[in-house]
């Protein structure tokens, strides 16, 4: 499958490395340009390329960039791409830390990945939020695996969340439908299920744990 990812920070890396190991065509860009992937490209057989080309001709493009950053990537991102493709939204807004205060979240009550539909015009499917980088390099196992992690993955749409489903359990972890983007608040920054390292069940009890209040710790 042919996969381009904005963003080359600790996820976005990260997700190159996994998806060319099991052998997806990947196309990966940040803000500063190729030049600076030149040692991500020679690891993993990925291709550079500048934001605006990242999404041609791709089935699936990751947005892993800081939420503070998405209002400023290029205009027609996705022109090129699949008509059907899928985006995917790992992003967590952290007023602050970084992002400082967005109105669309804190006063219309948007859920961040709400919000990044609103910018991108496109719909989103929500996944790799809450996963620490490093697990996807060291914790993949095969299917049935008592040790098996799961992730927690929103969406509108029935049919792109099953792509991003399958594209998950191709590198190595289960998936829980967490319901659509307007419940995506169940797995944001704060809840039970951020950060977690466990199975299906134990994600799918926190998901239910979830309160839909943002804790002041992730509110500006």
């Amino acid at each position: 499958m042919k996969i381009g990812i904005i963003g080359a920070g600790n996820i976005g890396g990260n997700l190159t490395r996994r998806f060319t190991a099991v052998g997806h065509d990947v196309s990966v860009a940040n803000s500063r340009g190729p030049r600076t992937l030149t040692a991500l490209a020679e690891e993993t057989g990925a291709t550079p390329v500048r934001v605006e080309e990242a999404a041609r001709g791709a089935e699936v493009v990751v947005v892993t960039v800081p939420v503070k950053a998405v209002p400023g990537l290029p205009s027609g991102l996705l022109d090129g791409a699949a008509e059907d493709v899928v985006v995917i939204d790992t992003g967590n807004y952290y007023p602050r830390e970084r992002d400082g205060r967005i109105a669309g979240i804190e006063d219309e009550g948007l859920t961040e990945s709400r919000w990044t539909e609103r910018q991108i015009g496109h719909p989103v499917v929500k996944a790799f939020n809450g996963t620490f980088a490093q697990d996807l390099l060291e914790r993949p196992r095969p299917a049935g695996d008592p040790e098996r992690m799961a992730l927690p993955v929103a969406g509108d749409d029935e049919a792109a969340k099953a792509k991003v489903r399958q594209i998950i359990d191709g590198i190595g972890f289960d998936t829980v439908d967490t319901g659509g983007i307007d419940d995506s608040w169940r797995q944001q920054p704060g809840t039970p299920v951020y950060g977690m390292r466990g199975g299906a069940d134990a994600v799918t009890e926190a998901l239910g744990e979830a309160s839909p209040e943002r804790p002041a710790d992730f509110r500006a």
